[in-house]
């Protein structure tokens, strides 16, 4: 089985597009593999814990990280519906801290992201019933985790307006995730 990889505009972070397998029964694709992944980011990806979570149109979660050091590095991928994955450098000294990149994650494609321990993460989900899988490097630990505003200006994250349908989206999140501090504030 071969992946397509690309490195994202954030060192660190991957986008993997799995090649898929069409026949009259549907379709298969490997969505992670090891070795595959070792071979792109030079070190094995410690499965802790398996998170997932079905989203309405229009939810925004994130954007959410673990304090660094210790980290929570993160392989995501959406087996359900389309979202847009949200990864923000938030490793001080890192070239690239600061900014966002972003993948259209769907049931299409089947494309997985990968980020490194130090980044922040979001989704927008872009149609009801939208569904995604954490594969995470650590276990949850709540005094380890932190949150920034997914819509702060300092960010300037461009979120999509629309639906996969074309309608337009109406953003919910959750009180805590509206709470969060901004960029500078945190």
């Amino acid at each position: 089985m071969t992946h397509q990889v690309r490195e994202l505009s954030i060192p660190g972070a991957w986008e993997f597009t799995p090649t898929r397998f069409h026949d009259e029964r549907g379709v298969f694709a490997e969505t992670y593999r090891s070795s595959a992944f070792e071979k792109v980011a030079g070190r094995p990806f410690e499965l802790c814990q398996i998170n997932s979570s079905m989203s309405a149109a229009g939810v925004l979660r994130g954007i959410h990280y673990t304090e660094n050091p210790p980290g929570q590095a993160k392989y995501v991928t959406c087996v359900r519906g389309a979202l847009l994955d949200v990864v923000v450098d938030l490793r001080p000294g890192s070239p690239t801290y600061g900014q966002w990149d972003s993948v259209l994650l769907d049931d299409v494609h089947r494309r997985s992201v990968y980020l490194a321990e130090g980044m922040g993460h979001a989704i927008l989900s872009l149609e009801d019933d939208s569904t995604v899988l954490y594969l995470c490097s650590r276990e949850y630990d709540p005094a380890l985790e932190r949150e920034i505003d997914a819509l702060d200006p300092d960010l300037a994250i461009a979120w999509p307006t629309r639906g996969r349908d074309g309608r337009p989206l109406e953003l919910r999140r959750s009180a805590k995730d509206a709470a969060a501090p901004g960029w500078r504030d945190r």
